[in-house]
């Protein structure tokens, strides 16, 4: 009896030691690529982790001091703190911002106080790829009139991204980035998956082109959104069966962040297409950094865990409206993304 359960102790002590193995490998991995990226200020890895938190105060600086004497740029905030703590945002404290922020109010810039930072300009480089599209100038109708007409556009400035689930549809999510997945190919989950119901309206992130639409078996009806700068690549895929984008969608068109652009849905994992292979409806979403010179789909191609991406992007949803005849779902209040004209 006790060497039976020797035995089982043994074997399940060898799962955890392997796991944890396995766990440290990866770790080590994602340090070393991380460590080469900067040392040659190269954009070939980006390990994104910063926080929801960091980027909420980060933004309201940015829009605070716009018009002030000393703006601060959330960017350059962000790189600050991610050359001090070596990219690892677990170490993030409020009153480091607070500090930085305390100095550069006293007339010093970022740049000046990262000047002995060895890693502030690939910092820089890195968080630009990937939140570079998401603040800046727009102009949006912000309400309606009481007899029903319109407002005419008002320019703003601040966050100007969306979170990919219209306003007023719930859904569920939790960091999946990197776990396995093994239709087809054995291979690392390079999105993050967030859970709703069928036809819960998916709309776009960020203004851009679409690059890429139809089906994949993999990714079932799926659509890929490119930046206006190139530099961002946003992956929607398994939506709804039969019906999964908005009338409107072709490859080509001009959306703008907040646009309808699909349904959420189930399809994929499957051969045959239109067909629901997923276990649960859900939208998976990618954004995929490509650096200049690179193409998409190739060795060199950057994904982006988005999980806190998506937590902070929570605080701006698009409004959204039936239209009873075409049986679409529309953004209910225009937006024009000034980016576009730069």
């Amino acid at each position: 009896m006790l060497t039976k359960l020797f035995k089982k102790g043994f074997a399940a002590a060898a799962v955890l030691l392997t796991i944890s193995i396995l766990y440290y490998s990866v770790s080590i991995f994602h340090h070393i690529r991380t460590v080469n990226a900067m040392a040659d200020n190269s954009l070939t890895w980006v390990d994104f982790n910063v926080t929801k938190s960091a980027m909420d105060r980060a933004l309201q600086l940015d829009i605070e001091s716009r018009n002030t004497k000393n703006p601060l740029n959330w960017i350059d905030l962000l790189a600050y703190l991610g050359a001090k703590y070596g990219g690892n945002f677990n170490q993030y404290r409020a009153k480091d911002l607070n500090e930085l922020v305390k100095q550069c109010k006293d007339g010093v810039s970022v740049k000046q106080l990262a000047e002995n930072m060895k890693y502030f300009d690939y910092y820089k480089k890195a968080y630009e790829a990937v939140l570079g599209g998401m603040v800046g100038e727009y102009l949006i109708q912000l309400t309606d009139k009481p007899g029903g007409k319109a407002l005419q556009l008002q320019t703003g400035y601040g966050l100007k991204a969306y979170s990919p689930v219209a306003e007023g549809y719930g859904f569920s999510h939790y960091n999946d980035f990197g776990s396995s997945r093994s239709f087809g190919f054995s291979r690392p989950h390079q999105g993050h998956d967030i859970f709703g119901r069928i036809g819960t309206p998916v709309v776009a992130v960020e203004s851009g082109i679409v690059e890429t639409l139809g089906w994949n078996q993999y990714g079932g009806w799926r659509i890929g959104i490119r930046s206006f700068d190139g530099r961002r690549y946003y992956y929607y895929a398994h939506l709804r069966k039969d019906r999964p984008y908005h009338g409107d969608m072709q490859e080509g068109v001009l959306v703008q962040a907040g646009d309808v652009i699909g349904y959420l849905g189930m399809t994929g994992y499957s051969n045959a297409e239109n067909v629901n292979g997923m276990k649960s409806p859900h939208l998976h979403f990618g954004m995929e950094i490509v650096p200049e010179g690179c193409e998409r789909e190739s060795n060199c191609e950057i994904w982006i865990d988005t999980y806190e991406i998506i937590k902070f992007l929570e605080q701006h949803k698009s409004t959204v409206v039936l239209d009873k005849e075409t049986k679409e779902y529309n953004r209910k209040y225009r937006f024009l993304d000034l980016g576009m004209l730069e």
